[in-house]
């Protein structure tokens, strides 16, 4: 049993989701970075690449939802939702952070409550051109109130936190 123990992967960090989200934007510049701030400046170099494409492939989403719900900080973990909201919608962003929230570990269901107040973010025209008038934006995409309910529902639940 130890030596299954030992050969378990190591749980995601902030540091490992934020350089997974830097590896696919060819951004691994952080080696002179002390460890300490690593994960800080990967998720800092990765900000504006990720807000400046008109589209991101499928390849991000699990990196930028990981990142984002590993992010220690709240104020921070918008850096990685705001991109996955413009890209894959608001409905498919809320519920990967749903999803996290119910089957993921403790820190990770922390991380989808300290995430899914970004989730909110209004979507502005001037950071996509698919939300200028006459984009070409499926409303859909965003239509989340029942992911909404869904995660009320979960939050409001007496045994929520795996008990």
């Amino acid at each position: 049993m130890y030596d299954a123990e030992r050969n378990e992967p190591e749980p995601p960090t902030f540091l490992s989701t934020a350089a997974g989200v830097a590896r696919l934007l060819d951004l691994d510049d952080a080696v002179s970075v002390p460890a300490d701030r690593r994960a800080r400046h990967l998720a800092h170099a990765v900000r504006r690449p990720l807000l400046e494409r008109i589209s991101l492939p499928e390849e991000f989403f699990a990196p930028l939802m990981a990142a984002a719900v590993h992010d220690p900080d709240p104020s921070f973990c918008r850096w990685f939702i705001e991109p996955a909201l413009y890209a894959f919608g608001r409905r498919r962003v809320m519920a990967a952070l749903l999803d996290y929230a119910r089957t993921g570990t403790v820190p990770e269901r922390a991380g989808a409550e300290r995430a899914w107040y970004c989730a909110h973010l209004p979507l502005r025209a001037d950071r996509s051109r698919a939300y200028a008038p006459g984009g070409s934006r499926d409303p859909a995409l965003d239509e989340a109130h029942a992911i909404v309910d869904q995660w009320l529902k979960y939050t409001a639940s007496p045994d929520r936190n795996g008990s």
